[in-house]
């Protein structure tokens, strides 16, 4: 791709999150996430693959309905009450479908089934694009209005999304299709506790985005897509697969490791809200998507292939890629955990 036309779009990316992020009027908070749909779309497509070309489509009319419902949310709630402010949403219909229209937009169970097909058609860094920066826009809005919507609906939205993202990883072979379900429970983490304690969500997004990026980072280095073929890395390059393990053991949650932190507080936080069985609901389904994290480690780091796979053998060349950023997730999903308190401090 021209990198001036690359320029353009990463720039109208960066311009689309903030717009929302410092609006207070519908439109404009609306006008933001379009113009982030519509700058990721060439990114997404640029490869002229048919799997790209059709991941692009799903996704731009997944967003295309979901910016269309927000629109008519807040039609609704202005004809209903007189207001545009964003924190002025009191009509209860208006409500309940922007909250299903932004649970479109970021993946969230029941709405989920584009996310994984989507991720598996295009290639990392657009994939890691997706998982990341395009959650924070509609984020901005879920916070900005959780305290209007209803409590039940933003626990069962949170519950299934939990259940689902490790549900759904278990049988998986593709690599991005488990990145995919591993948003989807991540993100219902963060939507069971918005409602008691916003800041932790914002704690839990962005221990989120640093292991995300981390894993993608890794497989980007590591030429990698497929279970099978990351069964065949330890050989090539053994440091990146130990670190590789450790940071898949650190999005399921392990306690030394960065990932604990967030369900730790989220725990924490629900059993204060004296809600013990939702609490216990979270936590086995964490278990369950502890289960594929670990079956990818003992596929990377316990076995020695024997089969020969169908994809090209990278040999141990001098890799062009930079592996600066890489280096500073690894590390920031590694060893976070002893900063919580601080971390804590800092978001409240």
């Amino acid at each position: 791709m021209n990198p001036y036309v690359l320029m353009i779009l990463l720039s109208s990316l960066g311009l689309g999150t903030t717009l929302t992020f410092a609006s207070s009027h519908w439109l404009l908070a609306w006008m933001g996430l379009e113009i982030n749909t519509l700058a990721i779309t060439p990114l997404m497509a640029q490869h002229h693959h048919p799997r790209a070309v059709e991941a692009t489509t799903k996704y731009f009319l997944t967003q295309a309905t979901a910016a269309a419902m927000i629109l008519f949310a807040s039609t609704t709630n202005a004809w209903m009450t007189g207001e545009w402010n964003i924190t002025d949403l009191s009509d209860p219909l208006a409500n309940t479908m922007f909250m299903t229209a932004l649970a479109l937009k970021i993946g969230l169970a029941p709405m989920h089934f584009w996310m994984p097909e989507v991720m598996q058609g295009l290639d990392l860094l657009t994939g890691l694009i997706l998982s990341t920066w395009q959650k924070l826009a509609p984020f901005a809005l879920i916070i900005q209005t959780a305290q209007n919507i209803d409590p039940l609906l933003l626990t069962l939205l949170g519950v299934t999304s939990t259940l689902v993202g490790g549900w759904g990883g278990l049988n998986q072979t593709q690599l991005r299709k488990i990145l995919a379900y591993s948003s989807i429970a991540h993100m219902g983490w963060m939507i069971i506790v918005i409602q008691y304690a916003p800041q932790l969500t914002l704690i839990a997004l962005g221990t989120y985005i640093v292991m995300t990026s981390a894993a993608f980072l890794t497989l980007k280095m590591s030429l990698t897509t497929k279970l099978s073929t990351l069964a065949t890395t330890w050989s090539k390059n053994p440091i990146l697969t130990a670190t590789t393990a450790l940071v898949l053991l650190s999005l399921g949650g392990l306690p030394p490791l960065t990932g604990f932190m967030p369900k730790w507080l989220i725990l924490q936080e629900l059993t204060k809200q004296d809600l013990p069985i939702i609490a216990t609901i979270m936590a086995l389904a964490a278990l369950i998507s502890l289960y594929f994290y670990l079956r990818l480690c003992y596929a990377m780091t316990l076995t020695i292939s024997p089969n020969t796979t169908n994809s090209t053998t990278p040999w141990r060349t001098q890799t062009t890629q930079t592996s600066m950023p890489l280096a500073l997730f690894t590390m920031a999903t590694l060893g976070l955990l002893p900063m919580t308190p601080t971390i804590l401090m800092l978001a409240t």
